[in-house]
């Protein structure tokens, strides 16, 4: 397989200008700025008049097309520009023939789908027979030189946007991600870096950075070969779920799939149909990859994944490489990143690896849902009051008054009136009922262990009043699913996670903030320099021993993304 894709080159500061179409501008990083031009290389020939005259038209028609079809991303302007930088000159043409850069950008288009791109998207089939008009005694006139030549600027753009930024702009599905400064003048990059150099060197540098991208890459090469070496053969489905020492008829294909897959170590000589105990360990392992009760059992949901096409698994890893283009590259400390669907947090540390990672529960797939969005982690609150959402008081609460009256003073809730002044004497009475649901007052739950936020509060800015907080209830991350919240996220290990957090500050050491927890009352510790906190959305991960993990679409946002990138997909 080839490994010629997997080396990540890092980038410096870049920021994504969202627009509102599918057309994003890119403006370079500093070490991928203007070369002096004494150090590029001499233009290449001059066109004819007429050659002029059907370039421009050309470029003309690009904007044409932009303007019949929103999803197809024609970089018109750039291309415009680009041309005109070079007084109406060819770029990827020295004479009648292509360069050798041309022919290498022309390889990388040809081989997208090994970046988690589709290369339909770029023209990557037709570029053979494009070339062929150039070689050999074969004679080609001005006009095919033009045409091939802007085709092949416009696919060159088109990837290097996709690559560096994604396909999609993550607000287009309502995700809150700030990219940071991410833009690169496609004009200017090509003119000046690609198109005179080394085009594999220049076309990694615009990658993420991510040692996650790169793990998710290389474990794109491994299932695109499985898909080309697996014969499809599915697995049949009992009347019930088949337990070790019990026999199985589909034990040799079992046993074929998950050794291909790596679940599964030594070869199995034996054809037999018993579902042994070293199946067992092995379905074992692919239950844990894939979110499931590592219980070792042949059960329906588990023979399910099992049978998914390896197709689907090749989708996923993309649409995970897709959601990595679109984050910011540089951030001031390394983050801390929520990944939804995996229920786990992970901590990075300062040499970009995992440095603390733990379990979390997250928003209900229905109506709860936790959102994506990216922010920056101020304060550290111990002891938190839970100022009751409106909603949850309306729908959840106030029904629990009317069959249990002494709900509130058991569970520690206060009520406050619009001034945010505590009400001391009241009634458990229908003016009361009416007012809670008006929102003419509120409800607050006092700090302590039984309190709804647990003893710690993670303060992040958003506009959906998402937080992360501890939890009265640890029992939640026993299960393997854990979509049980209101939205916001529950932290396994919410005193190692303020540890981390707290750690460049020495007057907060682990045994101040149990003390804290503690204590009698409520303490807020604001960062010097907030932590930068991204709420993330990713089926397909890849561990850093590069184990691959495949997770539940449990709020549907695959299936978005998917449709988004089908009505994107058009040939230049």
């Amino acid at each position: 397989m080839s490994t010629r894709l997997l080396s990540i080159v890092a980038l410096s500061a870049c920021a994504l200008l969202l627009a509102n179409n599918s057309t994003r501008r890119f403006s370079v990083a500093p070490h991928l700025s203007t070369l002096p031009n004494s150090q590029t290389k001499k233009l290449r020939r001059q066109l004819t008049p007429q050659g002029v005259a059907h370039l421009r038209s050309a470029l003309d028609a690009l904007d044409d097309m932009q303007a019949r079809d929103d999803a197809r991303t024609t970089h018109a302007r750039e291309a415009q520009e680009l041309y005109a930088a070079t007084d109406d000159r060819l770029v990827w043409f020295v004479d009648t023939q292509p360069t050798a850069e041309a022919r290498q950008i022309i390889e990388e288009l040809k081989h997208t789908d090994e970046k988690g791109l589709r290369v339909e998207d770029y023209d990557g089939p037709l570029w053979d027979t494009r070339l062929e008009e150039f070689t050999g005694s074969k004679s080609s006139s001005e006009t095919d030189e033009i045409d091939f030549d802007v085709a092949l600027t416009v696919s060159t753009m088109r990837f290097l946007s996709d690559l560096h930024l994604g396909r999609v702009n993550p607000r287009a599905l309502h995700f809150q991600i700030a990219s940071g400064d991410k833009s690169m003048d496609l004009s200017e990059f090509l003119r000046n870096q690609l198109i005179h150099t080394n085009v594999h060197n220049v076309v990694q540098s615009v990658e993420p950075k991510f040692l996650a991208y790169g793990r998710t890459l290389q474990a794109l090469h491994t299932y695109l070969e499985l898909t080309r070496t697996d014969d499809g053969e599915l697995l049949p489905l009992p009347s019930k779920a088949i337990r070790a020492g019990e026999t199985y008829s589909g034990v040799p294909r079992l046993a074929r799939l998950l050794q291909s897959l790596g679940d599964l170590g030594s070869p199995r000589k034996s054809a037999r149909q018993l579902y042994d105990s070293e199946l067992a360990r092995a379905v074992m392992h692919f239950q844990k990859r894939h979110g499931l009760e590592p219980n070792g059992h042949l059960d329906t949901r588990t023979l399910t994944e099992l049978n998914t096409p390896l197709g689907r698994r090749v989708l996923q890893l993309q649409l995970t490489l897709e959601r990595w283009r679109w984050l910011p590259q540089n951030f001031s400390r390394p983050p801390v990143v929520v990944n939804i669907p995996e229920f786990r947090l992970y901590a990075i540390g300062e040499d970009h690896r995992v440095a603390l990672a733990m379990s979390i529960v997250a928003g209900r797939a229905y109506h709860r849902q936790t959102p994506v969005f990216t922010s920056d982690i101020q304060s550290v609150i111990f002891r938190p009051y839970w100022n009751v959402p409106l909603t949850i008081q309306r729908n959840e609460l106030v029904p629990q008054l009317a069959k249990h009256p002494s709900y509130l003073v058991e569970n520690s809730y206060e009520i406050l009136d619009m001034r945010g002044q505590v009400i001391l004497n009241f009634q458990n009475d229908q003016k009361l009922a009416a007012k809670l649901q008006s929102g003419e007052w509120l409800l607050r739950q006092r700090p302590g262990p039984g309190n709804s936020l647990g003893l710690i509060k993670f303060e992040l800015p958003n506009p959906y009043d998402v937080y992360l907080h501890g939890t009265p209830a640890p029992e939640l991350f026993a299960r393997s699913r854990r979509d049980f919240s209101h939205g916001c996220i529950r932290v396994e290990d919410p005193v190692a996670l303020a540890v981390w957090i707290l750690r460049g500050n020495p007057a907060w050491p682990e045994e101040r903030i149990r003390e804290a927890m503690n204590g009698d009352e409520t303490l807020r510790v604001d960062l010097q320099k907030p932590i930068p906190a991204w709420i993330l959305y990713g089926t397909a991960v890849v561990q850093e021993d590069g184990e691959v993990h495949f997770l539940k679409d449990i709020y549907g946002h695959d299936a978005a993304l998917e449709s988004a990138l089908e009505s994107k997909g058009h040939r230049i």
